[in-house]
Parts: structure tokens; sequence; C-alpha cells
């Protein structure tokens, strides 16, 4: 390849820097071709998945924050009602406490009824047994005192020396 043999564009002596009018057109055809194929074809599956990939970054964000959200207002609401379990525990053993004190109150106020007349009930029969024994004892005492002063005395004494 002489310089005669090719037109240039320049025309002065750049030596390999002067560019060669066939193979500069032949570039620029090629390089159409190059960027047609890549704006026509591969560039807009490229943007797609761009998209795709942003709308996905951007939605899970989305997504995670109406999580985080939804999930906020479901741990209020857990809070709320176990606040509201606590405080209906502490009222039933509060009322629990309560019904147990009186239990207690009545079952001690039972057993005292229960002793007092136990107790009445028993004062009673000693003293019925009380009275039979003395009305025993007092039916024989003479009887007694006249076997016991004829012992002393050493003969019988009272109605029964006949």
């Amino acid at each position: 390849m002489t310089l005669a043999q090719n037109s240039t564009i320049f025309n002065m002596d750049l030596g390999p820097l002067n560019p060669v009018t066939a193979e500069l057109v032949l570039g620029l055809v090629l390089f159409g071709l190059t960027f047609l194929i890549l704006a026509k074809g591969i560039l807009p599956k490229i943007n797609r998945t761009l998209a795709e990939r942003e709308d996905a970054i951007a939605g899970g964000t989305e997504r995670a924050d109406d999580l985080r959200t939804e999930a906020t207002r479901i741990r209020e609401q857990y809070e709320a009602e176990l606040a509201e379990a606590r405080h209906e525990a502490a009222r039933i053993r509060s009322r629990a406490t309560e019904e147990g004190a009186a239990a207690i109150a009545a079952a001690r106020a039972e057993g005292i009824a229960e002793r007092d007349a136990i107790l009445a009930a028993g004062a009673e029969r000693i003293a019925a047994e009380r009275a039979a024994a003395e009305r025993e004892l007092t039916a024989d005492v003479d009887a007694w005192a006249q076997a016991l002063a004829g012992r002393i005395v050493g003969e019988p004494v009272g109605a029964d020396r006949a």
C-alpha cells in the first residue's frame, strides 16, 4: 500500500496517521452497524433488565417498608393485648384473693360456731352427767354415812338398827 494508490483525505504526509478513505468509510459503516445492533437489540434488553432490577429493588424496599409498618402495627396490637391480659390477670388475682379471704373468714366463722356448739353441748352433757352423778351419790350418801359411822363406832347406826 503506497500513498499514491490510496486516496487520502489529507494532502500532507502524516505517515501511518493519514487515514485512507476506503478504510474510513468501511470503519464508519461497521461502526454504524455495530451501533444499530447495540441500540436496537442489546441496549433495550439491558435497559429492560435494569428497569426490572430497579423496580425489584425499589419494590422490595417498598414492600419491606410496608412489612415493617405492618409488623410495627401488629407488635403494638400485641403489646396492647398483652397489657390488657396482664390487667385482667391482676383483676382475677385480686378477685380470687378477696374470694379466698371471704371463704377463709366464712370457714373460720363456721368453725367457731361449730366449736361453740360442741363446747355448749359438751358443757350441757357434763352438767347433766354431773347432776345425775350427784343424784345417785346423794341417794347413797346417807347409807354410806351410816355404814361409815357404824364402822367407826363399832355398832350399827341409823334406821337399820331394828
